[in-house]
């Protein structure tokens, strides 16, 4: 009985450490250049969820929250045109990483 204990125990400890040592899941990542993208308040205008008016694009469809830039960087969010109002088109280069648009250069085109 006595070595039918040890032997689940260190079957467990086993299963433990193997498990441990596993290699992580690399962050998955797309690199992004001079792309023309949607440009707004993700809570307002691309219905996303968070805590509070947060700049947000817009690539292939999927919104992204961004980094490096915040939302009063182009102008009064709550303006009449601002982000939490009105949708823009933005020239972007970043990387997306983890769900978030890391932003190197945002260039908010003129509205037409």
């Amino acid at each position: 009985m006595k070595n039918l204990i040890f032997a689940l125990l260190l079957s467990v400890f086993a299963i433990n450490a193997n498990a441990q040592s596993a290699p992580k899941t690399a962050e998955t990542s797309k690199v992004i250049t001079k792309q023309l993208v949607d440009i707004a308040c993700g809570e307002c205008q691309f219905k996303m969820k968070g805590k509070d008016c947060e700049l947000a694009v817009k690539i292939e469809g999927k919104p992204y929250f961004v980094d490096g830039k915040s939302i009063d960087d182009f102008g009064d969010a709550h303006g009449e045109h601002g982000f939490c109002n009105a949708v823009s088109k933005a020239e972007v280069t970043g990387e997306i990483v983890n769900n978030r648009f890391k932003a190197k250069e945002i260039k908010l085109l003129p509205k037409k």
